[in-house]
């Protein structure tokens, strides 16, 4: 790559590798700092909409910002070469056959802004001499502004391979037209998706957080499809490491038959949307079960299978982790910290409507011991349970969940 100006001196390379040796340390903390308000300033709702997008456009970030730290600690103050590695192409290649284009532009403005700041805050701690300081500055800031330039061309360039390469963009963008609301006629659909529409549809979120899992992945689509013979069955790629299912019946599907059909445990995590009947059920059902990934990967969850019905109440309270938590603890007490199978009995016996027999069994324990564990964990709970059942059921589903969220 052309270099576009002199080599700093061995003084201002000095400083540019220390700063960036210190940065990289921290760089999971500065993605996170610049990540949110760079995808803001991109601008695009559907990115936005899908958790497994934005996981993939904080990945890009942070590849973008190691190989600028690494490549200056390696070559301070020159030039610095963009690297769109094969994950980033991938997720190009799903923006683009999905129909979604954010402003890339305006998320790289707004991250450098971020970054930038960072980057003055430590240059001015490790360097007294204020010369030095200039011409560091000075330096860097020539690079990082040429590493943007040249980052947003290689990203256009990688979109416009994309857009050749894709024969099925079509009905990729079909789908994500009728996510958005568009007014569409059921037959158009069917015609270009050879899916039904005029039945019932349940709408799947299935996907795996690392790009080496996608393999099982795969396989558990094809598993499941296998299973559902008879059955409408559609699949489309959502992400690199994200696939969006729909299986349609005249009557509603079964969706425990479905969960039986799947995995309980491993890289596969499946979220269920409610059943619903026609173009309006097939976007609902699909809108719920983005709604349950988000909320699963929000609370970092491991939870295999959910359905969205049963998780609505929880997404509604922990849209932001503080609330989340500051609602466990003041629901729960001293019964947050306790043991878990007393929070897991306690859960039990309300999901059982009071009923301890009906909880003894689910819990595979002796009536007594689940009355005495009970009473126990009522005992510890700050909201009793025969004040506020809900908010006691809440707070230990959120539990249930996510059983980490106190420790993070």
């Amino acid at each position: 790559m052309q270099e576009l100006w002199p080599e700093p001196s061995p003084q201002v390379a000095e400083v540019i590798r220390a700063v960036c040796q210190r940065l990289l340390l921290e760089s999971d903390a500065l993605v996170e700092a610049l990540h949110g308000p760079a995808l803001l300033a991109q601008n695009d709702p559907a990115l936005l909409a899908d958790p497994s997008l934005v996981e993939e456009d904080r990945l890009m970030d942070r590849s973008d910002l190691l190989q600028w730290l690494t490549s200056n600690v390696q070559r301070p103050g020159r030039r610095v070469e963009p690297y769109v590695g094969p994950r980033a192409a991938a997720y190009i290649s799903d923006l683009v056959s999905r129909g979604i284009a954010p402003d890339f532009v305006e998320g790289w403005r707004a991250g450098l802004g971020i970054g930038w700041r960072r980057w003055l805050e430590e240059c001015a701690a490790h360097c007294a001499d204020r010369e030095l300081l200039v011409e560091v500055l000075d330096v860097s800031g020539t690079s990082l502004v040429q590493y943007a330039m040249d980052s947003i061309s290689a990203l256009r360039e990688a979109n416009l391979g994309a857009a050749k390469g894709h024969a099925d963009a079509e009905a990729i963008s079909l789908i994500q037209m009728i996510a958005n609301g568009a007014p569409l006629a059921d037959d158009f659909a069917e015609s270009r998706l050879n899916y039904r529409m005029a039945r019932w549809h349940l709408g799947l979120v299935m996907w795996v957080d690392e790009q080496d899992q996608v393999d099982t992945l795969e396989a558990t689509v094809t598993s499941l499809r296998s299973g559902l013979q008879h059955r409408g069955f559609l699949v489309a790629r959502a992400s690199a490491t994200s696939r969006w299912v729909w299986v349609s019946e005249t009557e509603a599907p079964d969706v425990r038959r479905v969960a039986t059909l799947l995995p309980s445990s491993g890289p596969v995590r499946v979220s269920a949307g409610r059943t619903g009947r026609s173009l309006d059920g097939f976007r609902s059902s699909h809108l719920d079960a983005l709604a349950g990934q988000s909320l699963l990967m929000r609370l970092g969850s491991r939870q295999a299978f959910t359905e969205y019905a049963d998780v609505e109440l929880i997404d509604s309270l922990t849209r932001d982790r503080d609330s989340a938590r500051r609602f466990v603890r003041n629901t729960l007490g001293p019964l947050a910290d306790a043991d878990d199978e007393l929070q897991r009995s306690l859960l039990v016996y309300l999901q059982s409507g009071f009923n301890t027999t009906r909880a003894a069994a689910r819990l595979y324990a002796h009536r007594n011991t689940v009355e005495r564990r009970v009473t126990r964990a009522n005992e510890l709970s700050r909201v009793k349970v025969e004040d506020n059942p809900t908010y006691v059921a809440a707070a230990l589903m959120v539990l249930d969940l996510a059983p980490d969220l106190l420790g993070t």
